[in-house]
């Protein structure tokens, strides 16, 4: 039970009609989840408007509404207006879960590419040196021991603030999550203070229907989250950093290739070993040691370097840094499996033209004998997808072999031709395998001293998805079964 008042207090608000002196049961934004003597909360959604369920939740016993629009209600509903309710059920779950962010030292990572990662760099980090830390991210949140599959980048903000609570009550001291531009335009993470906000690049993604209305907009809500946190971490090399950051309220510090950043990376280097490929460059300025990370190309740099600009703050030890770094894994992000000393197996959720690109990129530079690529498209998105990712494939891997992701409600042999339309367009080799065991199977089987071999697209998937239903599959599993049976 909380007391309506103290839910509003950090708010701007009209009564309508009723009082704001009365308990409240539970807060909901849900009208399917309203109990009696709860709050509802009206949100106007992409498909459905909130505001249309007040009649409904007052049957159902709700004590008191928060609505953004003048809505009909009975006369014994407390009525409650706002000027958003998305930003008030920010400031409410605060207020309901009793302010956990107060309790917790809060970083908040935004950008297009190199969240996922970095947020697991700093986990490692901060965990080895014996911060207590929670985590919430594209893939799963974790809360102590207990791991949650993720929904959306950035959960509603009731259940941020709810995973809050829960974590410190498991004793974390600190929490590092994904932050998208998506949550921060609608207030998910609206109501607290982050420690620290990280910008660690933009490209032009997220732009659309349902979206971001314009690259200009999808900058500016970025840039939100440096008039939230108190110590702001940029990457000074990305040529937005300074629109991205207009208006901002924190301390900056910067971090980059460039002479002018605070934390700088020098003489980089390509890591190649048997099963393994990596990269190793000394950190200048704010930290000055030499670095190794397990995992190749300029990229894991920049997440490396973004990592130890935030731990530096909480007095990690340097060879703690440096170990927890070589150690940091995200499954599916570049995940080597070890499957032979001839040649290098990689899983990668590359699932997109634009990150296809720049992986196999990156492991040109490794100068492999061959680079194979192994990647399908899924079913029910977009056929312009299937084009690029064949054509990209087809420009810059030895080989390709096309085979199915998750078909959805398509025939896996038309995702196929689209991809071979793409793949046309290149002199690039191919193959074809529907069925995605096989196509395991073939590129293990035919690997050659020397190759890089990429399964793209599943990355930490374990499942596939075929006419509604989701069956298990896990590439990491198909790997163990045809190492058994070869």
């Amino acid at each position: 039970m909380e007391h309506l008042e103290k839910l509003l207090e950090r708010l701007q608000y009209q009564v309508l009609q009723g009082n704001t002196d009365i308990e409240i049961t539970e807060l909901v934004y849900d009208s399917r989840k309203v109990v009696p003597g709860c709050l509802f909360v009206c949100m106007k959604g992409m498909a459905v408007d909130g505001h249309i369920f007040v009649k409904e939740a007052a049957e159902k016993g709700a004590a008191a509404v928060l609505v953004q629009e003048e809505v009909e209600a009975p006369g014994h509903l407390t009525v409650i207006k706002v000027e958003d309710t998305r930003y008030a059920l920010a400031l409410t779950s605060c207020a309901w879960f009793h302010h956990p962010a107060e309790e917790l030292k809060v970083i908040g990572i935004t950008g297009t590419k190199g969240k996922t990662t970095t947020t697991y760099m700093v986990k490692s980090i901060l965990e080895s040196a014996g911060y207590k830390t929670g985590l919430i991210g594209t893939i799963e949140a974790i809360i102590g021991e207990q791991v949650i599959p993720a929904n959306n980048t950035t959960p509603e903000s009731y259940i941020v603030q709810k995973y809050f609570r829960q974590m410190v009550e498991e004793g974390c001291t600190c929490v590092v999550m994904e932050v998208s531009s998506q949550g921060l335009m609608m207030h998910r993470t609206a109501g607290f203070m982050f420690e620290m906000g990280i910008f660690t690049n933009i490209e032009p993604d997220h732009i659309g229907p349902g979206e971001h209305s314009s690259f200009e907009e999808y900058m500016s809500c970025k840039g939100l989250l440096f008039r939230q946190c108190r110590t702001g971490i940029v990457n000074i090399d990305d040529k937005h950093w300074k629109q991205v950051l207009e208006g901002h309220t924190c301390t900056l510090e910067t971090f980059g290739f460039s002479k002018e950043a605070d934390l700088r990376a020098v003489n980089p280097q390509l890591v190649k070993k048997p099963g393994y490929l990596g990269v190793s460059y000394t950190a200048e300025g704010l930290v000055n040691t030499q670095i190794e990370v397990d995992v190749p190309g300029k990229f894991s740099i920049y997440n490396s370097l973004t990592a130890i600009a935030v731990c530096r703050h909480f007095k990690t030890g340097l060879e703690d840094m440096k170990q927890a770094l070589k150690e940091a894994k995200v499954k599916g992000r570049i995940e080597m499996v070890r499957v032979s000393d001839d040649f290098t197996l990689m899983i990668d959720y590359a699932h997109n033209a634009m990150s296809l690109e720049s992986l196999l990129t990156t492991l040109k530079e490794y100068q492999p004998a061959r680079l194979v690529c192994l990647f399908g498209c899924g079913g029910n998105r977009s056929k312009l997808r299937r084009y690029e990712m064949g054509e990209v494939s087809g420009k810059l891997a030895d080989l390709t072999v096309i085979t199915s992701d998750n078909p959805r409600f398509e025939e896996p042999q038309d995702i196929i031709d689209d991809i071979k339309t793409g793949i046309s367009k290149t002199s690039g080799r191919y193959v074809e395998i529907p069925d995605r065991k096989e196509a395991i199977r073939y590129v293990i089987a035919n690997g050659r001293p020397g190759d890089i071999i990429v399964l793209a697209g599943k990355g930490h998937e374990d499942y596939q998805e075929i006419k509604g239903k989701k069956y298990p599959m896990d590439e990491r599993v198909l790997i163990q079964e045809i190492l058994k049976e070869l």
